[in-house]
């Protein structure tokens, strides 16, 4: 009969997170998320077959729970902008140094390398983009935007806005990740016709 599984692959997938942000993708080993998760690189092995292996389940991983950040933040909030920025905030939380932005966008070299990687994250942009328009919706439901606001270019415009400010933040080491990010983002929601 085989043990029960003591560590799920769940947390697992949030140590190999923790773990990309140390030391990044490629430089990453199974022993370091071992370390990070509490379990024998063996398990990993078990379970993923390979770093490849591993660092697939989490990008499939990740593009599954895209959207769960901003409906739980909508749920927690009755203003849907107050749900956008708290969604801003815990991204913008992530992130603690540049060198930890940078690992983690070592990810980004294998999702535009290697067509594997690149489905999951197509599926992530799309079901950000998604849970971006639900959000905008609702807002323009309840008069925190205009009527009329063109939601689909307006969701995107929030993406490129957020991926960039984070992004700005960490070459330029400039202010605090979190304020910025709510500035470039109600400065953007403001010009919005």
């Amino acid at each position: 009969m085989p043990r029960p599984r003591v560590t799920s692959d769940t947390e697992i997938l949030a140590a190999a997170a923790r773990a990309i942000g140390a030391h990044g993708p490629g430089t990453l080993t199974l022993a370091h998320v071992a370390a990070e998760a509490g379990v024998s690189p063996a398990t990993l092995s078990q379970r993923f077959g390979s770093k490849r292996g591993l660092l697939l389940a989490f990008a499939a991983d990740a593009a599954d729970r895209a959207a769960e950040p901003y409906r739980r933040a909508r749920a927690a909030h009755d203003s849907p902008l107050a749900a956008l920025h708290a969604v801003a905030d815990a991204f913008a939380g992530v992130m603690s140094t540049p060198e930890e932005m940078a690992n983690h966008l070592g990810m980004l070299q294998l999702d535009l390398c290697d067509a594997e990687f690149r489905a999951h994250a197509a599926a992530h942009v799309r079901a950000v983009n998604e849970a971006l328009r639900e959000l905008l919706t609702d807002a323009v439901a309840h008069g925190e935007l205009p009527p009329g606001t063109d939601v689909p270019r307006l969701a995107r415009a929030v993406q490129i806005t957020t991926d960039g400010s984070l992004l700005r933040w960490a070459l330029t080491g400039d202010g605090d990740p979190a304020a910025l990010l709510h500035d470039d983002l109600d400065h953007l929601l403001r010009r919005t016709p």
